[in-house]
């Protein structure tokens, strides 16, 4: 198998270099990153959430699973800002007829000639027409 098809782009010497150093360094500093977790866990959980908690706002996961989802709602104060741009799911048009800014002209164009297929003319009925 190719290296191609394994999915690896880089196939310079210097490249293959440094991937293998890399490897060699994850295997150095194995024993030392484990240790140092283990260190971690080890330590008093309350010295360490001090420490955290001067920086983050931390939620211990009993009063998350006690209060259920209300932890996921909005405060009271705080009201969602309404988005007035609705756009149709099928034609990705919104409301002004414009496309969505990511969209780019060929897709746009795509999707313009199937809107304009569907208002096609509409046929003759079959049968006698005088």
């Amino acid at each position: 198998m190719s290296i191609t098809a394994q999915g690896k782009m880089a196939k310079s010497l210097r490249s293959k270099w440094k991937r293998k150093m890399r490897a060699e360094k994850r295997k150095k500093n194995a024993p030392k990153e484990l240790i140092r977790l283990k260190n971690i866990l080890k330590t008093d959980g309350d010295v360490l959430m001090k420490e955290v908690d001067e920086i983050a706002t931390v939620v211990k996961p009993k009063h998350i699973t006690e209060k259920g989802d209300s932890v996921m709602k909005e405060p009271e104060g705080v009201c969602k800002m309404e988005t007035d741009n609705k756009r149709n799911k099928k034609s990705l048009l919104d409301q002004h007829g414009q496309y969505p800014i990511w969209m780019n002209p060929r897709q746009r164009k795509r999707l313009k000639a199937k809107r304009e297929k569907g208002k096609g003319k509409k046929k003759a009925p079959k049968g006698l027409a005088w």
